[in-house]
């Protein structure tokens, strides 16, 4: 009897250590043949109706865990709620939508389910423990045998239960057919070089790889890593012609240090992926490394990308840029004591004090851009008008390209409640995935009352409405 009980014993330990060997991360996958950028790219949205894009909207949804989840749900339906001229609510109106761990998991389900969100999400995930239920996953006797694996970590266990409990299995080709708006840019960091990594099929093209197959949850499970909680999540940089990886924008961008630094070591982070033999594989992070507004790609996309052409060809009118940052100014007590504050306080503040810092950067600059606009605006009308008083030829001043855009920029925080008390508690909410229904219905009624408080937000209302 005791040898028949060492023999099942043994086949037991056996048929686990295949378990483990056998287990291996979602890779993605090559390219074969499909010209770049293949699949979901700002460049093959849809083209708008007439008149379409001249309300040109985006959203961006910081990190945050389920606090900025449930800002940035607080901010859709209030945006669902508002209308503008022709009948339209905003939401209607939105074309992109940048997100970044928290807010990826908001952003990505309204793309992928449209107003479903409103009936589903609040069930599906704000108010779930998802942080239990991945350390649930994580105790299960299976599962431990799976992460002895070198090629199965936390984050694929994650990505796993997002991929079932929420998003229903659906990869970039779900977005891709068609190529509806809104756009969506789901962001994380690449580990090697701290560099922004979207998730479109142009940075998939970098890789030679093709997004279409790739699952939404696991974007989302990158964009969401925060460090030390989770392992990075991977990807394969497969080889493929290093002239079809580097763009003719890089090649130009990489003869232009002096002029523009940004450009230049934005190409050069994308050289990166030209060495598939150095660096044959990427290791990405939470999004909020690199940038937690999600701003830095919207920026990419107006200085860059198509959104400029469509301003110069006067296409885009009216821009209207939501910038939801669910950042929080938690009091601390560690510096009222002589002894430093343990390992996991050091911890937690080294991965979040430079973040809270680029993010305060990352507004100042999209703002910065946004003022150099209409000061350019500005001296062309004040120098035509001179030139009308004094002039008698009737000279007139070629106008800006696009010169008649409206911009506006609506940045929602916590910061900007007026009370004291409401701030403080917001300020105040833990970085989670676990949040009670109390807490979370306060955040999505916070972020309808700071969207419609918002002094710029009243703006755009009154100058659009019929």
């Amino acid at each position: 009897m005791l040898n028949f009980n060492i023999k099942i014993l043994s086949i037991a330990v056996m048929s686990l250590a295949l378990l483990a060997g056998c287990a291996h991360y979602h890779q993605n996958q090559p390219l074969h043949g499909a010209s770049c950028p293949a699949g979901y790219d700002y460049t093959e949205l849809a083209e708008a109706p007439p008149g379409g894009e001249e309300t040109f909207v985006v959203l961006t949804f910081s990190g945050g865990g389920t606090r900025a989840a449930a800002l940035a749900y607080g901010v859709l339906a209030g945006l669902r709620e508002t209308k503008i001229s022709g009948g339209k609510t905003i939401l209607d109106e939105v074309d992109v939508i940048s997100t970044v761990s928290g807010g990826s998991f908001t952003g990505a389900y309204y793309t992928l389910f449209g107003d479903r969100i409103f009936s589903e999400f609040r069930e599906k995930f704000l108010y779930s423990d998802i942080q239990g239920e991945l350390l649930r996953r994580v105790a299960n006797p299976v599962n431990l045998w799976r992460l002895a694996s070198p090629f199965f970590s936390r984050i694929d266990l994650a990505a796993e239960l997002y991929d079932e409990s929420i998003f229903n299995g659906r990869t970039y080709g779900t977005l891709t057919p068609g190529n509806t708006r809104p756009f969506l840019i789901i962001n994380a960091t690449n580990l090697y070089n701290g560099a922004r990594f979207e998730f479109t099929g142009k940075q998939f093209c970098y890789l030679g790889s093709d997004i279409r197959s790739f699952p939404v949850a696991r974007a989302v499970a990158a964009s969401s890593a925060f460090p030390i909680l989770l392992s990075p999540l991977s990807l394969v940089n497969y080889p493929y012609p290093a002239e079809k990886k580097i763009t003719a924008q890089d090649k130009l961008a990489l003869k232009d240090y002096t002029n523009n630094k940004r450009r230049y070591y934005a190409a050069l982070n994308n050289t990166v992926y030209a060495n598939d033999r150095e660096h044959p594989y990427v290791h990405l992070m939470d999004g909020g490394l690199a940038d937690n507004l999600g701003l830095r790609a919207i920026y990419d996309l107006y200085v860059r990308e198509d959104i400029r052409a469509a301003i110069n060809q006067g296409r885009i009118k009216k821009m209207l840029v939501i910038v939801v940052n669910a950042k929080t100014a938690k009091k601390e007590t560690f510096d009222r004591d002589e002894s430093p504050p343990g390992l996991e306080t050091a911890a937690f503040k080294t991965a979040t004090v430079s973040m809270d810092n680029y993010t305060f950067e990352s507004a100042e600059v999209f703002a910065q851009l946004f003022k150099e606009r209409i000061a350019a605006q500005q001296s062309r009308d004040g120098c035509q008008q001179l030139l009308d008083r004094h002039s008698m030829d009737g000279y007139q001043i070629p106008p800006l390209a696009g010169g008649n855009l409206k911009l506006y920029l609506v940045e929602l925080a916590f910061d900007n409640f007026t009370d004291a008390a409401e701030r403080d508690y917001f300020n105040n909410l833990p970085t989670s995935f676990k949040l009670s229904r109390e807490e979370v219905d306060r955040l999505i009624a916070a972020g309808g009352q700071l969207l419609k408080r918002h002094p710029e937000f009243k703006k755009f209302i009154k100058e659009n409405k019929n």
